[in-house]
C-alpha cells in the first residue's frame, strides 16, 4: 500500500521543529547543489530561520545572482505588450508542435509503421528518400573500405621491405661461406711436396 498524503501543519515542539528544519534545510541545500552541478543552472536560495538566523547557498556570488534577477524582472514585458508577446509566442509553439508531429510521423513511416494509409505519392516520396539514404550509406562505406585497403596495402609493404632485408643478410652469408669453400679447395690443390726444377 501506498503512504498517506501527509498534511502540512506548524510542529507545536520547539526541539522538533528545530530538528526538522535543521533536516530539511540541508535536504534543500543539497538539491540545491545537485542541480547546478547537473544542469549547470545558476541558483540562489536564501533562508531564514524562525529565529531570524540565515542561510543561504549560490552558484556564484549572492549580490550577482540577485543583481541579474532584478535586471530580469525589470525587462520583463507588462500591459498590452505582454499580452501580444504571449499570443506571439503561443503561436510559435504551435507551429513547433505541428513540425514535431510531421516530422514523427515521418520517422514512423520511413521505419514501416502506419504505412498502410499511405497514398502512393506519399510511398514514391519515401522510396526516393530510402534511395538517397542508401546511397550516402554505400557512398560512405566505399570510402571507408578504400581507406582500410589503402592502410592494409601500406602495412603489407612495410611487412615486405621487413623481410627481405634479413634475406639480404642470408644471401651475403651464403656467399661468403661459398668463397671460403672454393679456397680451401684451392689449398688443397698446393698441398704436398714441391716439385724440384731442373
Amino acid at each position: 500500500m501506498g503512504r498517506g498524503k501527509v498534511q502540512l501543519r506548524p510542529i507545536e515542539n520547539a526541539s522538533s521543529r528545530q530538528v526538522t528544519f535543521s533536516k530539511r534545510r540541508n535536504s534543500l541545500l543539497k538539491k540545491a547543489h545537485e542541480l547546478s552541478a547537473l544542469c549547470d543552472a545558476e541558483i540562489a536560495l536564501i533562508i531564514f530561520s524562525q529565529k531570524g538566523k540565515l542561510c543561504e547557498f549560490s552558484t556564484s556570488t549572492m549580490r550577482n545572482l540577485i543583481e541579474k534577477y532584478r535586471e530580469f524582472r525589470n525587462e520583463q514585458v507588462t500591459g498590452p505588450e505582454a499580452e501580444e508577446h504571449i499570443q506571439q509566442l503561443k503561436q510559435e509553439v504551435m507551429v513547433m508542435m505541428e513540425k514535431i508531429e510531421l516530422m514523427e510521423a515521418s520517422e514512423r513511416k520511413l521505419l514501416g509503421r502506419n504505412i498502410g494509409i499511405c497514398s502512393m505519392e506519399e510511398l514514391q516520396e519515401m522510396d526516393g528518400q530510402l534511395n538517397v539514404s542508401l546511397e550516402k550509406i554505400r557512398s560512405r562505406k566505399l570510402q571507408l573500405f578504400k581507406e582500410e585497403t589503402a592502410k592494409l596495402e601500406e602495412r603489407e609493404k612495410i611487412l615486405l621491405q621487413e623481410h627481405q632485408r634479413p634475406t639480404s643478410k642470408n644471401m651475403d652469408i651464403g656467399n661468403y661461406s661459398r668463397s671460403t669453400q672454393s679456397c680451401d679447395v684451392v689449398m688443397e690443390l698446393f698441398i704436398g711436396l714441391p716439385t724440384m726444377n731442373n
